[in-house]
């Protein structure tokens, strides 16, 4: 290893060299420099009763130790039509994993482990997609032609998706900007996983086989706030329908993220639209990084095609090493192996996201594709070294190492050594070619790690056991005459009430935009009164409370009817749906006695005025009306809710003190 050499200082200054700024600072022009460009996969489970392929219940979930019974399964790739195998099932192949499915009877049933061929499509899921796909200005297809498409990573326990094409070349319309839709399909949701160590992964079957459509979009969104706006733009369309699936997991996007030089890289099974911008921005920034990576290695190997790395496997680690790494993984009973990276000297420090390097890319891979966890390795350029100076100085010495070259120490059991290196030398000779397709896993911090090879199309091939479902125009029709409003219009509509535009997320992502307009069309309150209400008041309850599981939104409704009916001021609105939110059982008049509600008239609600007026006078300093007035609405606010409107409230208290 190179004399005086900082990795630390390496990492710093790679990561200036790149140009990295953090998202909070990044401006339009930062991602036009580095060619930021980016694309949508949004996933959406459908409410029906029942599952896609066959008659089991949807959207019931067992707990993890509730099944009764297991059936294990080692995955195998087949050819696609055009005699190819995929990359994707390739690697998965490799890893040599046992997929151990735990079945309920209650949710699953013999499609879903395959000994059966599928039940005739489910056609109230299909009309829900098809809805959807008008939507969102997608020409329909003619006939409807189901596909296989292969997933080795065990989540399916045919080893293939069921999913078919429902329209193509679409498209939306966000504040600044039309982005293209590619298609909209119609898919069977796989399995939960529950576990996944070594080479044993455990899945759940109760979600397989629930309705889902997947909108892909074209990489049309060149900031990562585009990107975001995207995601929630079809998240609301999804809902305005009131025939999806809402809360954790029923919707999920694969965000595809590119800079200019690099290549497609997805970002799996993003929960949180919240986390989108994070995750692009920080991805682009990876891919930049790689791209510098290969320009410096450009510099030192001339004949990348010969570059090989070489290895030693020491007969005493535990007694050679000092590291507490290496001898708790011979305690194991793991093999130690060292591994040189000629001419790699830097490289392995070279920033990619914040607080990782390089060498990250290269553990993330052996933890997937070799099946050794984390920590599964140590190595040269450490930002925090666990390798003593002496202990390093015996790896080169092992190894033969010249001085531009990198080390690696990796441990795990020894009959997964072999793919280990192999998946070290591939993983090395990518980075002479840039950036590599493919899946990464999210985290809540913006960073990602390596998932698998991203899938390619021979992975798909035609379902023999699904005949063509021709779709005829008049019930194409039918469906386009019941559709929602377009949620570019809601935004519109809301602009109009003069809702305020920090309500319109909240609002759009409930569909609650019918329930003001019942409201307002029934009973004659204000939508901008009832937005408010929606958008700021009942949001907090539902952010700090725990709603009761007879709570349905119907009972929003109710209230205002009964406050129209009963002739009371919509603002008791604000005391009532706490109570109403944990005790949606209790009658409405009861409710008004718990908040100690009283009916009063404005003379009554006002009476106290003058003499509180004096007492103000007594105690307060301020002789400004202004201040009287605030203090007296104060005193009194309670018992004008329900009874007075506030700003008539505010009129009679400002006559009253003038006089």
């Amino acid at each position: 290893m190179a004399k005086k050499f900082n990795p630390l200082k390496n990492y710093q200054d790679t990561k200036k060299a790149i140009g990295f700024i953090p998202l909070s600072k990044a401006t339009r022009e930062d991602y036009e420099r580095i060619g930021f460009k980016s694309g949508l996969e949004v996933h959406q489970q459908l409410k029906t009763s029942e599952k896609l392929f066959c008659h089991c219940p949807s959207g019931i979930y067992h707990d993890h130790d509730e099944y009764n019974a297991e059936l294990i399964r080692h995955m195998r790739p087949t050819l696609s039509e055009l005699g190819e195998y995929d990359g994707t099932a390739l690697m998965e192949f490799k890893t040599k994993k046992e997929i151990i499915y735990r079945i309920h009877n209650r949710t699953a049933c013999t499609y879903e482990v395959d000994d059966t061929p599928p039940f005739q499509i489910n056609k109230e899921a299909l009309d829900i997609a098809l809805g959807i796909s008008i939507l969102s200005k997608l020409n329909i297809v003619g006939e409807v032609h189901i596909t296989r498409k292969q997933y080795l990573d065990g989540s399916i326990p045919t080893g293939f998706q069921r999913t078919a094409i429902l329209g193509v070349e679409g498209e939306i319309k966000l504040k600044n900007k039309k982005v293209r839709l590619i298609q909209l399909s119609i898919e069977e949701d796989s399995c939960r996983e529950i576990s996944d160590i070594g080479h044993v992964r455990t899945f759940k079957t109760d979600r397989l086989g629930m309705p889902l459509i997947e909108t892909v979009t074209y990489p049309d969104m060149v900031t990562p706030e585009e990107l975001r706006e995207a995601a929630e733009f079809i998240r609301f369309l999804n809902r305005s329908t009131g025939k999806v699936r809402t809360g954790i997991g029923s919707g999920r996007e694969d965000v595809n993220v590119s800079c200019e030089g690099g290549d497609r890289v997805e970002i799996k099974g993003v929960a949180h639209n919240k986390w989108i911008p994070k995750l692009s921005h920080n991805e682009s920034f990876r891919q930049y990084a790689l791209l510098n990576i290969r320009k410096l290695l450009e510099a030192k190997v001339k004949d990348s095609a010969s570059w090989h790395i070489s290895h030693f496997k020491p007969s005493n680690p535990e007694i050679e090493f000092n590291s507490s790494h290496i001898i708790e993984a011979v305690e194991k009973g793991y093999s130690v192996v060292l591994v040189n990276l000629p001419q790699f000297h830097g490289i392995l420090s070279h920033f990619t996201q914040t607080g990782k390097t390089f060498a990250d890319e290269l553990s993330g891979r052996l933890a997937v594709i070799a099946c050794i966890g984390q920590p599964n390795m140590t190595h040269s350029e450490e930002l925090e070294p666990s390798l003593s100076l002496t202990d390093q100085k015996k790896v080169e010495t092992f190894l033969n190492s010249a001085e531009n070259d990198s080390q690696l120490v990796i441990w795990g059991p020894e009959e997964d050594i072999q793919v280990a290196l192999e998946t070290i030398e591939e993983r090395c000779k990518i980075a002479f070619v840039g950036v590599p397709q493919e899946t990464r896993k999210s985290f809540k911090d913006g960073t990602t790690i390596f998932e698998r090879v991203l899938p390619g199309p021979d992975r798909m091939y035609p379902d023999t056991d699904s005949p063509p479902i021709p779709l005829e125009e008049d019930h194409i029709e039918c469906l386009r005459k019941n559709l929602p409003v377009d949620v570019s219009d809601r935004f519109d509509q809301m602009k109009k009430w003069k809702i305020p535009e920090d309500t319109f997320t909240y609002l759009l992502s409930k569909n609650m935009i019918p329930l003001i307009e019942q409201i307002h069309d029934e009973f004659g309150f204000g939508p901008k009164l009832v937005g408010i209400f929606l958008g700021h008041t009942f949001k907090n309850i539902e952010g700090k409370m725990n709603s009761h599981k007879n709570f349905s939104y119907k009972k929003i409704y109710g209230m205002f009817k009964y406050i129209h009916n009963n002739k009371l001021e919509p603002t008791i609105a604000n005391k009532m749906i706490p109570v109403i939110y944990e005790h949606p059982d209790m009658i409405f008049s009861s409710i008004l006695t718990s908040i100690n509600y009283k009916q009063q008239s404005v003379d009554e609600v006002t009476a106290p005025i003058k003499i509180l007026n004096e007492k103000f006078r007594e105690i307060k300093y301020s002789r400004r009306n202004d201040v009287a007035i605030n203090w007296l609405m104060g005193q009194v606010r309670m018992q004008a809710l329900g009874n007075v409107p506030l700003k008539e409230l505010r009129d009679e208290i400002e006559k009253i003190i003038q006089s």
